[in-house]
């Protein structure tokens, strides 16, 4: 008996949630680093305070590449990805 869900109990494919779950995590965890960020500052050490924010960015990078791939794939895109480095397709716009 296998014990892994392909989608019959949730209705959801374990690929797509994967990549839910990925951008969930993702955004988890810009929140979190926000408060270390503001534990860093508020003792004064700014090199911390400016590697939480670098990794901050990373998460929230993370989370809207997931968001593309899946974005993507529930749109008819299938299993291929025409997705780059960034997280977004071809007719996706970097927001900032």
């Amino acid at each position: 008996m296998s014990t892994s869900e392909t989608g019959h109990v949730t209705g959801t494919q374990d690929k797509d949630y994967n990549i839910i779950w990925f951008v969930e995590a993702c955004l988890s965890n810009a929140l979190r680093l926000e408060q270390y960020v503001a534990d860093a500052e508020r003792d004064g050490d700014t090199e911390l305070a400016e590697f939480f924010r670098r990794a901050q960015g990373e998460s929230r990078k993370g989370a809207e590449q997931g968001k593309a791939l899946l974005r993507q794939r529930l749109t008819g895109g299938g299993g291929t990805s025409s997705v780059d480095e960034t997280g977004l397709g071809p007719t996706d716009e970097a927001v900032g």
